[in-house]
C-alpha cells in the first residue's frame, strides 16, 4: 500500500491538461451553457479502487458505474462536497479518508466540471449505502486499473451520430463513460 500511496502523490504531482467527454468527440458541438461545479471522490482502500453502481430507478444515469460525489453546494469547496457525497451514498466517514490532491478536473456531457479527488481510505468502513442513489459497492485492484492495456475504447450511435467513449470492464461491471475516462486519465499519470 506503501508503493501505491507513493505512487499516487507522484501521479498527481504531473501537469497534465483536464479531460473531458469530448476528448473522443471532436465532431459533438459543445454547449455554450457555464459548466455546473461538482466533485467526486476516488476512494483507494487497501490497494483497491472503490466504486459504486448507480441505483436502477434513477432519472439519470440509471445503473452506471460511478466514483462517490455530486453536485457542489453553495458555500462547499470542491474537496467537502467529495467527502460529504462519500459519506452520503456510501456512509464513508470523512475522517476515515486521507486525501491525496485532486486530478484535474472533467467536463461531462451533462454540464458539469467534476473534480476528482484522490483519497486513502485508512480504515475500512461497514459501508452503509443510501439505495436512493446506490445499487452496490464493490471495488477494483488498483493495478488493473493502471494498466492501459486493459482500457478500450467503444463507439455506439447517439441521436444519429457516432459517439466514442472510454471503457474498462472488470468482471461483471462495465465501467465507462466519465468514470472511465477519469480512471483512463489516472492511468496515464502513474504510467507517465
Amino acid at each position: 500500500m506503501r508503493d501505491d500511496v507513493s505512487d499516487l502523490i507522484a501521479a498527481l504531482a504531473r501537469s497534465t491538461a483536464g479531460s473531458s467527454d469530448f476528448d473522443l468527440n471532436g465532431h459533438v458541438a459543445k454547449s455554450a451553457r457555464p459548466l455546473r461545479p461538482a466533485a467526486v471522490l476516488i476512494p483507494i482502500m487497501d490497494g483497491r479502487v472503490v466504486l459504486t453502481k448507480r441505483a436502477s430507478h434513477l432519472k439519470h444515469h440509471p445503473g452506471q458505474i460511478a466514483f462517490p460525489g455530486g453536485k457542489v453546494d453553495a458555500g462547499e469547496t470542491p474537496v467537502i462536497a467529495a467527502l460529504r457525497e462519500a459519506f452520503e451514498e456510501i456512509g464513508l466517514p470523512p475522517a476515515h479518508v486521507q486525501v491525496l490532491g485532486a486530478l484535474p478536473a472533467h467536463e461531462t456531457v451533462t454540464g458539469f466540471e467534476m473534480t476528482p479527488f484522490i483519497g486513502i481510505v485508512n480504515a475500512p468502513p461497514p459501508f452503509a449505502l443510501d439505495c436512493a442513489e446506490v445499487a452496490e459497492v464493490f471495488s477494483v485492484p488498483l493495478h488493473f486499473l493502471r494498466n492501459l492495456q486493459n482500457f478500450r475504447i467503444e463507439q455506439r450511435n447517439w441521436q444519429g451520430q457516432p459517439r466514442y467513449f472510454y471503457t474498462v470492464p472488470f468482471g461483471p461491471y462495465y465501467i465507462w463513460g466519465a468514470t472511465a475516462r477519469v480512471l483512463f486519465g489516472l492511468a496515464q499519470r502513474l504510467n507517465g
